[in-house]
């Protein structure tokens, strides 16, 4: 279903109390995805582009178990799902949904929302051919038209985590989670990011900006019109505090010493040397 103003769902949500429409502030939600910000839109029209690029890492990942990141290291090594029987999950920036596909098949009703609706094809196409069904909505994680409090765990895999602004995401998954409710997402590291280079060549082990100050990057090239944010430790720390998350834990993943990636500006030698992803596990205070 797709309303007149950009915002589409499809599956059933658990539970008449869960529905969208059960919030006061649904249709204007609906009506302010029309309104979207210059970075969401430009996002949204860079990953329709792209998500043809990216089906086949889809299908791979809904037939797999858990793996994180470009190395794609086992959930079995880093620990960083809770138990989710049970839990009402949103997945936030949810691409082609394999995610919400894993905490699905770990006993979790889920929720995706994504920005791109031809990765969302991808992901309802999947649905499909795994038998494996949950509510999928077209939409901006920055303003996500559900009630406050609606589900327990929040995760975003380079969905949200990087697309979206933390300033406004973050505050975003706080007020979706109840009290105690988790939020995990995977990040390119704020380390690696002070070295990535502008262009499109693999990263070395010259700095190249400053750390002070990173939150939105933009890449020169006439075939990249997307958005990234990335904020350093100290202030992603002040942050989540002042959306009264407790931090749990920050992984940073060191490459395997066989890894290889399909993402040829991070070389493998570099990332066994120093943190090219993290993911932050964090808790909303009771």
């Amino acid at each position: 279903m797709e309303s007149a103003f950009g915002l589409s769902l499809s599956g059933p949500l658990e539970g008449g109390d869960r529905s969208p429409s059960a919030s006061p502030g649904y249709a204007w939600a609906e009506m302010v995805q029309e309104l979207l910000p210059e970075h969401i839109r430009r996002n949204r029209e860079q990953w329709d582009r792209w998500a043809a690029d990216y089906v086949a890492e889809g299908e791979r990942s809904w037939a797999s178990e858990p793996t994180w990141g470009i190395w794609w290291v086992p959930e079995a090594d880093l620990n960083v799902l809770p138990d989710v029987r049970g839990l009402d999950s949103i997945e936030l920036g949810c691409g082609t949904a394999y995610v919400s596909a894993w905490l699905t098949r770990r006993g979790a009703r889920c929720t995706g929302i994504d920005n791109s609706q031809e990765q969302l094809k991808t992901a309802r196409r999947l649905q499909d051919e795994h038998g494996l069904h949950f509510t999928l909505m077209h939409g901006s994680a920055e303003r996500v038209p559900l009630p406050d409090a609606s589900f327990d765990f929040a995760i975003s895999e380079y969905g949200a985590s990087i697309w979206c602004d933390p300033y406004v995401w973050i505050p975003e998954a706080a007020r979706l989670l109840r009290p105690g409710g988790r939020l995990v997402f995977p990040v390119n590291s704020a380390f690696f990011m002070a070295f990535a280079p502008d262009d499109d060549v693999a990263v070395t082990t010259t700095l190249v900006r400053p750390y002070f100050g990173m939150h939105r990057f933009e890449w020169p090239s006439e075939e990249d019109n997307s958005v990234e944010f990335h904020l350093p430790h100290g202030e992603m720390v002040r942050l989540l505090r002042s959306c009264w998350f407790e931090i749990e834990n920050l992984v940073e993943i060191q490459a395997p010493p066989d890894a290889t990636t399909r993402y040829p500006g991070v070389p493998a030698e570099w990332a066994q040397k120093w943190p090219s992803e993290e993911v932050w596990v964090v808790r909303k205070k009771e």
